[in-house]
């Protein structure tokens, strides 16, 4: 059983205490996590701060370059970081699992390399010109979650480095082993101190956001953990992006052929399990073709094998960990308890693992606790509509602005339906599909400002005008 290191100023630094992380497909020790103390952190933050002077000074073709390289290197390590991330995760190796993370890893590094934040010129007249340029923050805190941890890292980490800033790292305390080593991989690839990972318990994510010498804070994860990452970092006045929970609606209109979208709803829905937070959380169907969308969204659920995701057949995996485990299991029961019809699943088998499996369920409405809340694993709740006035408002009722789809044959009438949610991201006839070149984020208590993008690398910056 390997035992990580913290990374910090460019070297590898044991701690005193560590934690177990255990294979949530076998419940089997995948190896020990090292729990960083406040010295720690700081002597992180101190290294971070060190090097953003020579960092943030070095040109433009030099991070771009520098960038290129971290995406190769992801390319290089790719298999060593995937069977790991497999293995601590659950995700399986193939279809959208580790391999396709590690892969969409490599991608947006290389994307946001060639992104650009030229001086942008907003007055040029007689009386004077006025230039806006962009210039890094400083230390950026990154805190990442369990569900796409090494994705995840990157949509952090590259727009930080890319536009000049250092980094300190905590990823989750649930898969933080593939995270450390893809920091030591790329920090060492990298000026000493301009990447750093620290790793612990839940403690140190607050430590973060009130440290004096982290000036921003990128954060991805729950509501909740953002309320609170929000207000430790008011006293410092730290810049924030977070990315939050969703709970995200699909509309399917009465024009569809179930049969033609059930592939699209599935994977919309059960992409990681469930376990995203863009994926489809409740789905309002037309009652003209409700029978019908339940029939074949059935029928393709069926022919998706879950298992150990070390297993080469294996398309889904099992849930992260127990508490989530938990509470996709209550969800469920509390729904079937009220009247919910099963389609499919709702029958764990015990045993080793949080397998929990591919779940339908049919015959709920607002009000259930499975359409209320974000459930976060592979259960969906079918809800029968009439009135598409009336489903748009249901639609828009939830707390949460993440992501939303609208499935039709009729694409006119469906882009007329998609923007009227209130959501930060809208898809037709899709759910989910996220690309480096747009703009990601949500509205409501789903998070504050976005990721992506040339607008999403800005966010790592502050702007100054120039007088001249």
């Amino acid at each position: 059983m390997m035992e990580f290191n913290l990374f910090i100023n460019g070297k590898n630094v044991s701690t005193t205490d560590y934690m177990d992380i255990v294979n949530p497909a076998t419940d089997e020790i995948v190896g020990k996590c090292p729990i960083a103390t406040e010295a720690h952190l700081n002597d992180a933050a101190a290294a971070a701060n060190a090097a953003f002077k020579g960092w943030s000074e070095t040109s433009d073709e030099e991070r771009k370059n520098a960038c290129h390289n971290l995406g190769a290197i992801i390319n290089k390590n790719a298999e060593e970081l995937a069977h790991l991330l497999t293995q601590e995760q659950g995700k399986p190796l193939n279809g959208l699992g580790s391999r396709f993370e590690l892969g969409g890893a490599e991608g947006w590094t290389h994307y946001t390399a060639d992104l650009e934040l030229p001086v942008e010129v907003i007055q040029d007249t007689e009386e004077g010109r006025v230039e806006l340029h962009r210039k890094p923050i400083g230390v950026v805190g990154s805190i990442t979650p369990w569900n796409w941890p090494l994705m995840i890292a990157v949509w952090h980490i590259i727009p930080a480095i890319r536009s000049g800033n250092t980094v300190v790292l905590k990823p989750s305390p649930y898969t933080p082993l593939s995270t450390i080593r893809l920091i030591e991989l790329l920090g060492s690839a990298l000026p000493k101190g301009v990447l750093n990972v620290v790793t612990g318990t839940d403690d140190l994510g607050r430590m973060m956001s009130e440290h004096k010498d982290i000036h921003k804070i990128v954060f991805t994860g729950s509501c909740a953990t953002g309320e609170k990452i929000m207000a430790s970092a008011a006293p410092t006045l730290k810049r924030l992006t977070l990315e939050l929970g969703g709970n995200d609606a699909g509309i399917v209109l009465g024009d569809v052929d179930a049969a033609a979208i059930a592939e699209g709803l599935f994977w919309g829905a059960f992409i990681n399990g469930g376990q995203t937070c863009a994926a489809l959380k409740r789905l309002y169907v037309h009652e003209d073709v409700y029978d019908d969308v339940c029939e074949h969204l059935t029928n393709f659920a069926k022919n998706i094998p879950m298992g150990n995701g070390l297993e080469e057949g294996s398309i889904l995996g099992p849930i992260q960990n127990k508490m989530q485990y938990e509470k996709v299991k209550s969800l469920t029961d509390d729904a079937i308890a009220k009247g919910a019809r099963v389609l499919m699943g709702a029958d764990p088998v015990g045993g080793k693992g949080n397998f929990y499996p591919i779940t339908l369920l049919a015959d709920v409405t607002d009000g259930f606790a499975i359409v209320d809340q974000e459930q976060f694993g592979p259960v969906l709740p079918i809800i029968k509509y009439t009135d598409i006035e009336d489903v748009i408002r249901r639609a828009n009722a939830s707390e949460n602005g993440l992501g939303g789809s609208v499935w039709s044959s009729d694409k006119a009438k469906a882009k007329a339906i998609a923007s009227r949610l209130e959501c930060g991201s809208v898809w037709i006839n899709n759910h989910g599909a996220i690309q480096p070149n747009v703009p990601f984020g949500g509205v409501k208590s789903s998070g504050i400002g976005v990721e992506f993008g040339q607008e999403g690398l800005k966010e790592y910056t502050t702007i100054q005008a120039l007088y001249c």
